[in-house]
C-alpha cells in the first residue's frame, strides 16, 4: 500500500483526511449499475459481466472526478459541506455544460420537495391542530 498524498495547507486547515479505500468501497454496487443499464436496453438484451464492471468503474471514476472538483472549490472557500450548487459548478467547470439544465431543474424540484416536507412536519407537530393550537384547545367544549 502506498502512502497517502501529502496534504496542502488548505486541505490540512479544512480537515481533509486521505484514507486507503478498499476497491469494493469505491464502487457503486454492480447490481444497481446493471439495473440502470437494463432500463436503456430492449427487454431481450443481455449485458456481459465485464461490461457491467467496466461501466461500474467508469461511473465511480466520474463521480470521484466531479466530487473532487467540487471539494476543491469548498476547500478554497473554506467550507466543509458540499451542496448541489457545488456539483453543478464542478460539472460546468469540467466541460459537462450540456447536463446542467436538467440537473438544475432536478435540484430545484428536490429542494421544493424538501421544503414541502419541512413545512408539513412543522405544521403537524404532535398535540397541535392546524393553526398551532393544542389538540385540547382546538376541540369545542361541551
Amino acid at each position: 500500500m502506498s502512502a497517502p498524498p501529502k496534504l496542502t495547507k488548505e486541505e490540512e486547515e479544512a480537515g481533509v483526511i486521505y484514507e486507503e479505500a478498499r476497491e469494493q468501497d469505491r464502487y457503486l454496487p454492480v447490481a444497481n449499475i446493471a439495473r440502470i443499464m437494463k432500463r436503456a436496453l430492449p427487454k431481450n438484451a443481455k449485458i456481459a459481466k465485464d461490461a457491467k464492471e467496466t461501466v461500474q468503474e467508469c461511473v465511480s471514476e466520474f463521480i470521484s472526478f466531479i466530487t473532487g472538483e467540487a471539494s476543491d472549490k469548498c476547500i478554497q472557500e473554506k467550507r466543509k459541506t458540499l451542496n448541489g450548487d457545488d456539483f453543478l459548478w464542478a460539472m460546468s467547470t469540467l466541460g459537462f455544460e450540456r447536463y446542467l439544465e436538467p440537473l438544475e431543474m432536478y435540484l430545484a424540484k428536490y429542494r421544493e420537495s424538501v421544503r414541502g416536507e419541512r413545512q408539513q412536519i412543522g405544521a403537524g407537530r404532535p398535540g397541535e391542530a392546524a393553526g398551532g393550537q393544542t389538540a385540547s384547545a382546538a376541540q369545542p367544549r361541551p
